[in-house]
């Protein structure tokens, strides 16, 4: 006899009926949520809601949020789910603002999360940390930002730059040149910069790419399947992150960065050296706060130390260099412009005796513009993510956000919305005239975030990426080749913004090089 009928198969076939109905209807039972609320959404699928093309990597977390930028076009935001769970998107200028600046305290933190305790150097991170932690932790680093200490960091950069000029010499592009994959070069440079800056160690990226330090950066971005699962489901679906025990750096890297962490600062703190680095900083805060106890959430000890030198690490060599090889890129297809910003480039360098110098760099007006049209074209990451952390009422609306609602805002969506750019698939640097910047509203241009939780290092990645760009442009000249891909596509397992199969240039040493 069975269960329910004479027939077991029969059974069967009824109970996984009625579980299969019960997952439906449970998957499905917040799919009326933004509906409900007046709010325009995207019509979800069950079990995944809209999330089905980045789980089968068909587009990047980026292009995701950008899609639902432009669905929601003439809106100001609009609904969507992560499998059953309801998301805001943020459209408007207005209420950007309103999100990222005016009332910053109720979004002060990120959707994004790790589990403390399976991933204590990814959620000790100043990007991940949440409030009250995160507002302390910022204000102790942020002096190691000053104009005087990047001075001085500048002056360690300028020694790499010199093993880049080394190293291109070496390749012998005298002649036609040479085509070179432009995203691995780029990173190996940057590698050796926050290696030098941050650690006060010459990784030798450049001189061999197999070092260690480079090894495991490219372990942290790498784009299969796995690595990108562990992005989705920090920045998607952070309530699952524990089953999963996804880690931020990754497991390797995790490792490798905390053994050489402490190996450095234990050789710093014995030898008495100083280096006016981000160690220094870092031991320095350590000794001011090792007693402290107004610290919440963290002590400037063990992986939460740890996890400031990690974090600098890989948004110092990946920001940087993402910025440096798509501007290269960029160049290469747009001729005029290059020979502009080198004429930019020879005419200062005419006026320092050829020195590079960090003033110089730094107020280079035709190189600010033109890497400002890199970031809007390429940022970094292409979305900013928060959540509400008590209800909000809505400016200019009856809509009253729950607290824990997760809001995405598409940084590319607004960089590439004609509206403001008019178009966005051209490269075009004097969209960062002042003239045009003063015409455009706030909040639809912000490569590295806004408000008080815009990216700490940006002036050091600005000042990394004008280095790169300097350096390889007052000597050499790039040119598109067979492999070079027109138009580029990115990487949809990426979570920050990177070429699909390499970036393949053209390099070739000019006879009019300055200095």
């Amino acid at each position: 006899m069975a269960l329910l009928t004479p027939y077991w198969g029969l059974d069967g076939l009824l109970i996984l009926s009625s579980l299969m109905v019960a997952a439906y209807l449970f998957m499905t039972r917040k799919f009326n949520y933004w509906s409900k609320r007046g709010v325009k959404e995207v019509p979800p699928t069950p079990f995944v809601g809209n999330f089905m093309d980045c789980l089968l990597s068909r587009k990047s977390a980026s292009e995701f949020v950008k899609d639902l930028y432009n669905y929601s076009e003439g809106l100001p935001f609009l609904g969507f789910y992560i499998f059953d769970k309801p998301f805001l998107l943020i459209r408007d200028p207005e209420l950007v603002k309103q999100v990222l600046v005016k009332d910053f305290n109720y979004f002060a933190d990120r959707h994004a999360t790790t589990d403390r305790k399976c991933d204590r150097l990814g959620s000790a991170t100043m990007f991940l940390m949440k409030n009250p932690g995160w507002k302390s932790l910022r204000t102790k680093l942020t002096p190691i930002f000053t104009t005087g200490k990047l001075k001085k960091m500048f002056e360690l950069m300028l020694v790499i730059a010199d093993d880049l000029a080394k190293h291109l010499d070496s390749l012998h592009l005298e002649g036609e040149g040479k085509v070179i994959e432009f995203k691995d070069i780029c990173g190996n440079f940057t590698t050796d910069m926050i290696g030098s800056t941050a650690f006060g160690l010459r990784v030798g990226s450049l001189e061999n790419p197999k070092a260690p330090f480079r090894v495991y950066g490219r372990k942290i971005f790498e784009c299969d399947l796995y690595r990108s699962m562990e992005f989705l489901t920090i920045f998607f679906c952070p309530g699952v992150v524990k089953f999963f025990k996804s880690k931020f750096f990754g497991k390797a890297a995790t490792n490798f960065l905390r053994s050489i962490f402490w190996d450095v600062i234990d050789q710093r703190i014995s030898s008495g050296e100083t280096r006016n680095d981000l160690i220094d900083s870092l031991i320095d805060i350590r000794e001011k706060h090792k007693n402290d106890e107004t610290l919440t959430d963290y002590t400037f000890d063990g992986d939460d130390l740890v996890a400031q030198a990690a974090v600098f690490f890989i948004a110092g060599f990946e920001t940087s260099a993402t910025t440096i090889s798509f501007t290269l890129y960029e160049l290469a297809l747009n001729p005029d412009i290059q020979e502009t910003l080198r004429a930019e480039i020879h005419d200062a360098l005419a006026n320092t005796d050829g020195k590079i110098t960090y003033d110089m760099i730094m107020k280079l007006p035709y190189l600010d513009m033109v890497i400002s049209e890199t970031l809007r074209k390429y940022p970094p990451l292409g979305f900013l993510d928060r959540v509400a952390v008590d209800d909000y009422k809505m400016p200019n609306s009856d809509l009253v956000l729950e607290k824990g609602t997760p809001i995405f805002i598409s940084m590319i969506g607004s960089h590439y919305d004609p509206q403001y750019f008019p178009n966005p698939e051209k490269y075009d640097p004097l969209r960062f005239s002042d003239e045009a910047k003063r015409s455009r509203p706030n909040c639809i241009y912000f490569p590295f975030g806004e408000g008080p939780h815009i990216c700490i290092g940006v002036r050091l990645g600005l000042m990394q990426s004008k280095l790169g760009v300097v350096q390889i442009l007052k000597d050499y000249e790039i040119s598109p080749c067979k492999k070079t891909k027109i138009p580029i596509a990115l990487d949809p397992k990426g979570l920050a913004t990177t070429s699909l199969g390499g970036l393949y240039l053209n390099i070739r040493k000019i006879s009019t090089a300055a200095g």
